[in-house]
Parts: structure tokens; C-alpha cells; sequence
């Protein structure tokens, strides 16, 4: 594989795919989506299949100087295949989950496939200029398909959207270019390894960090993602949950903890308290709605808190754990959504009271609808109990007022989600038109199906997503071993030994 481009030709693909889809009909469009998003899928299985788990940190290099300070680089590390791959699987599913989409499918298969391209292209990229106008440029076709194919208050949300994200980026960009100008360079991995000005790294972390809370979202900048969801198609509210939101926590853990070890911190302390309030109160705030697709909003902003506390926990544990509940809530997140939209374009409605007993004539619906519902909740056996338990293993070494907080979160998301499926799946059927809707049709199931085995693969065999940024995240372990905080449980005064060189040593055993 060594010399064949193949990150440009995933970055390439879904664009000429979109450039096509604009000249073409619906039924065209549709099926030059479907082919681009499977093209990247099957490039994505070589990718990782290629990728040498153990070899050099950064594969599959590309470096094009375009002039002086700019330059078209891409290479990815593990965490970056692992978030690729992500997207690469929830892109046709997107496709798939878009029939009910009549108005202008041209162009909007075309901001589909141009999302893709652009959210690949931050995990790639590899020039801090080329991943800003990544970053950036993501929000322009999200902002479309919002605003032109969401529901009745969707100017309201996009706007919302748009200005929120972009508020936060420009603080960004002024640090970035403070940073190319110190550092003299604009690379990346040169960048992670550059010590700056411990009393600088606070503005410019608190700069990221207003970027990055913006786009988890964190509470309490978070208020823009219920309207978005709740606004946007069935495929717009996967692509958010499943992908975007995860962009948020790859920055913190691309930029803002390797760059600004002793900022971070510094800061660690209002991370963990911005989490902890996330939790509690988002999933409060869960509990009482009677909109489906909000209530699972919510509850992505509870589960992207416990990413933010894995990441500031400065230990392998925190830094896995958060990594595995970003690829977790990705699938899970967007199987719930797509789960909304099938029942919505059947009756047109998302609330809860609408529904009732549809277990009775929806049986494999119930079925698939439970498996999420579970894994949400971090079932055992599902993907979410991995990384849930990870993360707040790690924050339990650090904080272990943080870990009890955080856990509740684990209780309540067990209450919201419960509540919702007994509403929606169980009980009488109260609604004749609810109790006379059809099952899955086979459509339906190819787009479940992977996510399910998915779910299932990533709880039963955790191993598969962990190793290939095991190196990655001991590398980003040992960078922060220096400025990480002391932990709060140490057996007896004196003798506490930093949590970091035992947890080397075990990182290494397994």
C-alpha cells in the first residue's frame, strides 16, 4: 500500500460523487450516492485492513506543499482510522435511511456526500490549516440540510447551528495562527510535540476549548443541538450524533491535550464540573420530554460528558474508555435515530404518546429497537458498557467525586431510555393508526442489521477497536504524565504514588 494515495481517493470519491449527483434525477442521484458511500465503505475496510498496528505512529502519509505555511498533508494514527471507519459505516446507512426525501434529492444526496468528505478530511488531516477549513466547511452543507430539508422551525435551527459552531471557531483560528507563528510550523505531529509557554497554553487552550465544547456539545453551549436534531431528516440527526459530535472530542484529543498538556490541566477541574453537571442534567432534562428525537438528543449530550471526563482524567483508562464511548454513541446514537425515523415516516409524528404496543405489530421493530435501547443504557455484551466503564474507571483514579456524579448518569439514561421504550413498545395500543403499521421491510433491516452486529461486535470483542490506538493513546498518556493531576483517593498520605507508571505497566500486560 506503501505510495498509493489512498486517503485522497476517499477524500475524492463522495466529492465527484456529489458534483454528479447535482446534474442528475432523483433516482440517479440516489443510486450514485448509495455507490460512492459503499466505494468509501469498501476503501475503509482496506484502510484498516493496511493499517500496521505496531508500525510507525502516523500511515498512509500524503504532503503536497501548496506555498509557504500551507500544505495539503494527510496521514492518520489509530484513533483517526478508528473515527474514520465510523463514518465510512454510517454514510450508506444515511443514504439508506433518506427515501422519504422528495424535494431536490439531487442536491441533497450532493450535501450528504460532501459532508463526507469534508468530516474524513478532519480525521486526516494533517496540516493545522487544512484541518480548520476541514472543520469549518463541514457546518456549510449540515446548515443546508438542515435548513432546506428539516421540519417546520428549521430556519430557526440551522441559524442556531451555524452561528453557535462558528462563534466558538474563530477564537480557534486566532490561536492557531499565534501557534504557526511561535512554533513555525504548520504541521501537526510537530505541533503535538512542541512545548509552548505553559502561561500562554491557557489562552490558547481556553481558545480550542471554546471550539471543541461548542461542537460535543458540552453543557452548558449544548442548547443547539436538541433544535438541530429535532429539525433535521432522519439522516441529518444520524450523521450529527454518529459523526460531527464526535469532531468536538477528536480535537481535544488531537489538539488540546497534547499541545497544552499543563493548560489542560490546569483546566481539568472545570471539564469534570461542566461533566458532571452535563450528566445529571440532561438526563433530568431527558426524563420529562415527549419528543422522541429530543429525548435522545439529551442524551447524547449526557454521553459526550462522559467522553470529556475520560479525556481529563490523564490516565490509558479515561483516554480508551472515551475514545470507545465516541464510537459507541456513534452507532448506538445513530441507530436510535434511524429507529425514530422509521416509526415518524410511517405516522408523521415523534411524540411518545402517539405510539403504544408496538411490539404487537411491529415485532421485529421491538426487537432491534430494544437491542439500542440497551446498549444505550450500557447493557453488559453492548458496546456502551465498554467505554462507560472505562471512562469512569479512569476519573475514579482521579476524582472520586467526579466517578459517583458521573454514575448516575448510568442510572438515569437506564430510566429515560426504559421509560420511552415502555411508552412507545408495550402497553395497549391506543392509536388505530399507530397498531396498523407495517413491520421492517427488508430496506429497513439492511440499514439495523449493521448496526446491531456492530453494537454487539465492539461489546463482545472490545479488542478489535482498542488495539489499533493503544499505541497512540500510551503515547498521548506519556506526553501528559507530567501535568497530570494528583488523584484524590490516595491510600495514605505520602505514599501516594502517581497513578501513571503502574498504569504503564498494566497498559502494557494486556
Amino acid at each position: 500500500m506503501t505510495g498509493f494515495p489512498i486517503l485522497s481517493l476517499m477524500l475524492a470519491v463522495p466529492l465527484l460523487g456529489a458534483l454528479a449527483c447535482l446534474f442528475l434525477e432523483a433516482k440517479a442521484a440516489r443510486t450514485v450516492a448509495l455507490l460512492a458511500t459503499l466505494v468509501d465503505l469498501v476503501l475503509g475496510v482496506v484502510l484498516w485492513a493496511n493499517f500496521d498496528i505496531g508500525g510507525p505512529q502516523w500511515q498512509f502519509t500524503e504532503r503536497l506543499e501548496i506555498f509557504s505555511g500551507f500544505s495539503y498533508a494527510l496521514g492518520i494514527d489509530g484513533i483517526a482510522l478508528l473515527l474514520i471507519m465510523l463514518s465510512v459505516f454510517l454514510m450508506p446507512i444515511c443514504i439508506g435511511a433518506s427515501q422519504s426525501v422528495e424535494k431536490r434529492v439531487g442536491e441533497y444526496m450532493a450535501a450528504f456526500l460532501l459532508v463526507e468528505t469534508l468530516m474524513l478530511g478532519v480525521f486526516m488531516a494533517q496540516d493545522i490549516f487544512l484541518f480548520y477549513m476541514f472543520f469549518e466547511a463541514g457546518l456549510i452543507p449540515m446548515y443546508l440540510i438542515i435548513g432546506i430539508w428539516g421540519g417546520a422551525d428549521r430556519i430557526y435551527a440551522s441559524y442556531k447551528f451555524f452561528l453557535y459552531t462558528l462563534l466558538g471557531s474563530v477564537l480557534m483560528l486566532v490561536a492557531m495562527l499565534w501557534m504557526v507563528h511561535t512554533a513555525g510550523t504548520t504541521d501537526v505531529p510537530t505541533l503535538m510535540a512542541y512545548d509552548f509557554d505553559p502561561k500562554v497554553q491557557n489562552w490558547l487552550w481556553l481558545a480550542f476549548f471554546a471550539s471543541f465544547a461548542v461542537k460535543m456539545p458540552m453543557w452548558p453551549v449544548h442548547t443547539w443541538l436538541p433544535a438541530a436534531h429535532v429539525q433535521a431528516p432522519t439522516a441529518g440527526s444520524i450523521i450529527l450524533a454518529g459523526v460531527l459530535l464526535k469532531m468536538g472530542g477528536y480535537g481535544f484529543i488531537r489538539f488540546s491535550l497534547p499541545m497544552f498538556p499543563e493548560a489542560s490541566a490546569y483546566f481539568a477541574p472545570l471539564v469534570w464540573g461542566l461533566s458532571m453537571a452535563a450528566v445529571v442534567i440532561t438526563s433530568l432534562i431527558a426524563l420529562v420530554q415527549s419528543d422522541m428525537k429530543k429525548l435522545i438528543a439529551y442524551s447524547s449530550v449526557a454521553h459526550m460528558a462522559i467522553v470529556t471526563i475520560g479525556l481529563f482524567a490523564f490516565n490509558v483508562q479515561g483516554l480508551e474508555g472515551s475514545m470507545l464511548v465516541m464510537l459507541s454513541h456513534g452507532l448506538v446514537s445513530g441507530a436510535l435515530f434511524l429507529c425514530v425515523g422509521i416509526i415518524y415516516d410511517r405516522l408523521h409524528t415523534r411524540e411518545i404518546t402517539r405510539y403504544g404496543g408496538l411490539a404487537i405489530n411491529m415485532p421485529r421493530y421491538a426487537l432491534f429497537f430494544l437491542l439500542f435501547t440497551m446498549a444505550s443504557i450500557g447493557l453488559p455484551g453492548t458496546s456502551g458498557f465498554v467505554g462507560e466503564f472505562l471512562s469512569l474507571g479512569g476519573i475514579y483514579q482521579v476524582s472520586t467525586w467526579a466517578a459517583l456524579i458521573c454514575t448516575t448518569g448510568i442510572i438515569l439514561g437506564a430510566a429515560y431510555m426504559l421509560y420511552l421504550y415502555r411508552r412507545v413498545v408495550f402497553g395497549e395500543q391506543k392509536n388505530a393508526d399507530a397498531a396498523a403499521m407495517s413491520d421492517l421491510d427488508l430496506r429497513e433491516i439492511a440499514m439495523v442489521v449493521p448496526l446491531a452486529l456492530g453494537a454487539l461486535w465492539m461489546g463482545i470483542y472490545p479488542e478489535s477497536f482498542i488495539a489499533p490506538m493503544r499505541a497512540d493513546i500510551a503515547a498521548l498518556d506519556a506526553r501528559l504524565a507530567r501535568a497530570a493531576p494528583a488523584g484524590d483517593s490516595a491510600p495514605t498520605p505520602g505514599k501516594a504514588k502517581p497513578a501513571h507508571h503502574e498504569e504503564a505497566a498494566h497498559g502494557g500486560s494486556h
